[in-house]
């Protein structure tokens, strides 16, 4: 199984999930949660919370997905790990990142935005274990299951308490899910998730997410990772003591081709340094 093998499966599969979570009527069907004593509390629209309860609700449709298409599925390790689900194939190895992300609509056609993970740490430093379950570079693809919804209108009262008879009258706080899956680099955007974080964010136009037609799709992966793995927040430059070298696609674009402009005024003298270096001093630098 390859990544367009396997983010195909994914896509289908993802088509039934809004039913498992939701009622006919589109309203999530989880209205709170309980206690001993039988009592309802109801769940806050934060996204953290939101979010985690998705997760669980959804797990059980993952390890249906993985008996059905000859995938071994494993949980990260601890909180804040890389990814949230790892997929194996089990006759060719071959290991596949699955993220969760969720949003909420904020009109008909956009949405809040979702971070897609961090650009340091593991992502640069592809052949470590640090806060990721297997290196990054081990992944065949690294994809994202997203959930997007709208905020109802209606939520009842965090701090009332209900009974089980008052189920039926208690409000969902989301509704109107609409589940996609694609490769986290066709639906990033060129800033981070949020200020001045070391996170990815995400674009926000519905149609993008849906079709994985974000900033770096028409790029390319290569073209993603490289402008991630040397991208500098602005605390990031002032303590390497240093200019950000770009900020955006428009000035990336402008900092390549400064490089390339010198470069190419300097490839007499870059040959000529080439044909001075032996293969000795090569395998010094290695």
């Amino acid at each position: 199984m390859n990544s367009n093998q396997f983010l195909e499966k994914l896509q289908t599969h993802s088509e039934s999930f809004a039913k498992a979570v939701a009622t006919n009527e589109g309203e999530w069907i989880i209205k709170g949660f309980i206690d001993v004593y039988r009592r309802i509390y109801t769940i806050s629209v934060d996204t953290k919370i939101v979010s985690k309860v998705l997760e669980l609700l959804l797990f059980p449709m993952f390890v249906e997905f993985g008996e059905k298409n000859g995938l071994k599925i494993e949980l990260c390790p601890q909180q804040n790990f890389y990814p949230d689900l790892t997929f194996i194939h089990k006759k060719s190895g071959r290991k596949f990142a699955v993220d969760i992300k969720s949003t909420y609509r904020t009109s008909d056609i956009e949405v809040n935005g979702m971070t897609l993970g961090a650009f340091t740490g593991y992502f640069r430093n592809r052949e470590s274990n640090k806060s990721t379950l297997y290196p990054y570079s081990q992944y065949e693809g690294h994809f994202v299951l997203g959930v997007i919804y709208s905020k109802c209108d209606e939520a009842a009262d965090e701090r009332k308490q209900f009974t089980l008879d008052d189920l039926p009258k208690i409000p969902s706080v989301i509704r109107k899910f609409h589940f996609f899956a694609q490769p986290k680099y066709r639906i990033a955007a060129a800033r981070p998730g949020s200020g001045n974080t070391k996170n990815i964010g995400s674009v926000t136009k519905i149609g993008d997410l849906v079709n994985g037609t974000g900033s770096f799709a028409s790029l390319g992966e290569d073209v993603y990772d490289d402008y991630w793995m040397f991208y500098l927040t602005r605390d990031m430059a002032q303590a390497l003591g240093v200019k950000r070298p770009y900020t955006n696609l428009k000035t990336y674009l402008e900092y390549k081709e400064r490089g390339i402009d010198t470069l190419r005024a300097h490839k007499k003298e870059i040959a000529k340094l080439a044909e001075n270096e032996t293969p000795k001093a090569e395998e010094e630098d290695e």
